[in-house]
């Protein structure tokens, strides 16, 4: 597939029967998701983890489904080639099927997203049904779900025993028959992750769940290295280190007078 090829669920559905792994990354405004798009992504997911690497909160809980809708407007003008995916925060979909549908339909309208990504099993196949029957595209997200954090006491790994792992199994089954178009996998043991991904004929996309899911994402500034270091999470950039060595360089020539110079400057 050509960076400039646009992708599409059928191209991504044929992705997975075809042996070729999925590259997602989240992204949350125009400038990093023009250059994420450029490089050949195939997933953009405007993620809820904004609530944590933008707006600097704890979890994922507080973001609100209009900051989601606004951010996922920005990174649409990044975008011109990557399917985009915009993530539907906590309580935005719980209370109702009907809720879940209203949600869904302002990210497609609103914010041109091409698709719509919630947690859960089970509890949401009907919901999923109902979204899928309007024409609203759906990703599944199992394993662990950070919108959860409150009732997992946490992040831990999940599916480690045999009764969850088998729950896990059968709601990544029951979405799939629901409608959705792939299921994100997030930290489930690499053994229930590769059974799922070989029992599906929908692609999974992993992350903290091995190497045999048929994608993988990670939150952009846990892989460029702008925040803590996950044992995950791969850091292909020491962006951190990066960016504050350019800052201290730009504070250093203003305080010498070193920046601007002649040619930095206008003259009449």
């Amino acid at each position: 597939m050509e960076k400039t090829d646009k992708v599409t669920i059928p191209r991504i559905l044929k992705m997975k029967k075809e042996g070729k792994k999925i590259a997602a990354l989240t992204a949350y405004d125009a400038t990093m998701a023009a250059i994420e798009d450029e490089a050949g992504m195939d997933i953009i997911l405007v993620g809820d983890s904004a609530g944590m690497v933008i707006a600097g909160d704890a979890d994922t809980i507080s973001i609100s489904l209009d900051e989601m809708v606004y951010m996922t407007k920005w990174v649409r003008k990044g975008v011109k080639r990557a399917l985009l995916v915009g993530d539907m925060p906590f309580g935005s979909y719980q209370a109702s099927s009907e809720q879940a549908v209203e949600s869904a339909i302002r990210f497609m309208k609103e914010a041109r997203a091409e698709a719509v990504k919630l947690e859960g099993g089970r509890a949401h196949t009907g919901t999923i049904e109902k979204m899928t029957a309007y024409g609203i595209p759906v990703m599944g997200h199992l394993g662990l779900t950070p919108q959860s954090v409150n009732l997992f006491g946490g992040y831990p790994l999940r599916g480690k025993s045999r009764d969850e792992a088998d729950r896990i199994f059968e709601d990544a089954q029951l979405l799939e028959q629901a409608g959705v178009f792939a299921i994100v996998l997030e930290k489930i043991t690499v053994e229930l992750a590769q059974k799922i991904s070989e029992t599906l004929s929908i692609p999974t996309i992993g992350i903290a769940s091995g190497p045999y899911c048929d994608g993988q994402i990670l939150v952009a500034h846990d892989m460029l290295g702008l925040g803590p270091k996950f044992k995950f999470a791969r850091r292909y950039l020491q962006g951190a280190n990066v960016l504050r060595d350019a800052f201290e360089q730009y504070i250093q020539d203003i305080r010498s007078s070193d920046f601007p110079t002649e040619k930095e400057s206008f003259h009449a």
